[in-house]
């Protein structure tokens, strides 16, 4: 007999963390301002790797895409946009960036029209075109063909798995917000490193720049009128090590402190999810059964209580309304529960980028320190042609 393959449950998400980043990569450039009538406004080219098309995009249509990504996919990870008001338009920027990377990235709605309209439209009213598309399409729940069958896949201890995934991805968050707080705190010194890098070859260079003539109290072996010249010529090579340094903190900020924030405006967006699930659809669904207990409670006075016919007809009419309500929301709170199973899943899918981060930081500090490794040696070997080898050993710091 022919050996079939199993049936993958549609409830497992088969993914991996390099299918997931090779799906399309969007790069958010900044474009300089433009001045309207009474205001200025910023732009940004939006630019699909996958679709293979620039767009121009304002704050205001991600704010409305964000919107409506909400409306449309409620029991999904949809990440936070950047508040619009910012101390630097440049970490806005990075953080439209990693915005629209998971977007685009996400295997459950990258493909869906709303996404593709953002990042390919190229009319001057993107924004009706994104909510007509989402008013034809609905949302998640009234279009996919697992919204009504997602009970039959879900395991018993659902609930069980929900709640000890989601306090190890709280631990998991919390524990990358204070990798990510390091890593700015380096990259930060590396660029105050290589500031006062620079400055100590300007006070070299004024040093050697002084043409006071030396006092003859001086000794008369003096020579620091030669060694005052040859001062002069080492900013170079101390503008060299502030620039190597400055290279170390922007790639310490591209590749590590980036890589960081965007898994963790991922995890924020998990644990959002997890909120809007309990405060959302939870929630309507005890107040719709609170109402149908009151409902009911009304049809069983009014059969005790003689009243007019007209007004128990409606209340039965209600109460079937109500149920058929309950019955929705029951279909939907199964459905939130299917969706953060797979959400749940992309987020461990998303875990190996750790590997990915510290082979970053690992590079970054390796290049980082055989660039000005090699400066340095070259300025020793000067200093040694300059001021000769004796006057470069240093003394014992205490004798011996």
């Amino acid at each position: 007999l022919t050996m079939q393959p199993t049936q993958e449950s549609p409830l497992t998400v088969s993914q991996t963390l390099g299918k997931l980043l090779a799906r399309e990569t969007v790069q958010v450039e900044l474009i300089p301002e433009k001045k309207g009538l009474f205001l200025k406004h910023v732009e940004y080219q939006i630019t699909s790797q996958h679709f293979k098309i620039s767009v121009y995009r304002r704050y205001s249509d991600f704010d409305v895409f964000h919107e409506l990504l909400l409306q449309r996919f409620a029991y999904r990870m949809v990440p936070a946009l950047p508040p619009k008001r910012m101390d630097f338009i440049e970490g806005r920027r990075r953080a439209l960036g990693r915005f629209i990377n998971l977007v685009a990235r996400h295997p459950f709605f990258s493909e869906d029209e709303l996404v593709k309209t953002f990042l390919t439209f190229n009319g001057s009213d993107v924004q009706v075109k994104m909510r007509d598309a989402c008013k034809k399409m609905g949302d998640e729940f009234m279009t996919n063909t697992m919204a009504t069958l997602a009970k039959e896949y879900l395991p018993a201890d659902i609930q069980a798995q929900f709640s000890s995934s989601r306090e190890l991805i709280r631990n998991i968050h919390n524990n990358f917000h204070k990798l990510r707080d390091r890593a700015e705190k380096m990259a930060e010194r590396s660029k105050e490193n290589a500031t006062d890098l620079l400055m100590f070859g300007r006070e070299l260079s004024t040093l050697g720049s002084d043409g006071s003539p030396i006092p003859s109290l001086a000794s008369s072996q003096s020579t620091w009128g030669i060694l005052r010249q040859s001062l002069k010529g080492l900013s170079v090579e101390f503008a060299l090590l502030a620039d190597k340094g400055a290279q170390q903190g922007r790639r310490e900020e591209d590749d590590v402190v980036e890589k960081l924030n965007l898994f963790l405006d991922l995890l924020q967006s998990y644990r959002d999810l997890c909120e809007r699930h309990e405060k959302g659809v939870l929630h309507e669904h005890q107040r719709a059964l609170q109402k149908y207990g009151m409902m009911k409670r009304q049809m069983m006075s009014a059969t005790v209580q003689p009243k007019e016919q007209v007004s128990v007809e409606q209340l039965e009419s209600r109460i079937v309304q109500q149920e058929n309500a309950i019955q929705t929301m029951e279909l939907r709170n199964y459905f939130s529960l299917f969706c953060l199973h797979q959400e749940t899943q992309l987020i461990f899918t998303y875990l190996p980028i750790t590997s990915h981060i510290l082979g970053a930081f690992v590079n970054s500090q390796v290049q980082g320190h055989q660039e000005m490794g090699a400066v340095w040696n070259d300025l020793q070997q000067k200093l040694g042609c300059l001021f000769g080898v004796d006057e470069m050993q240093s003394p014992p710091l205490t004798p011996k």
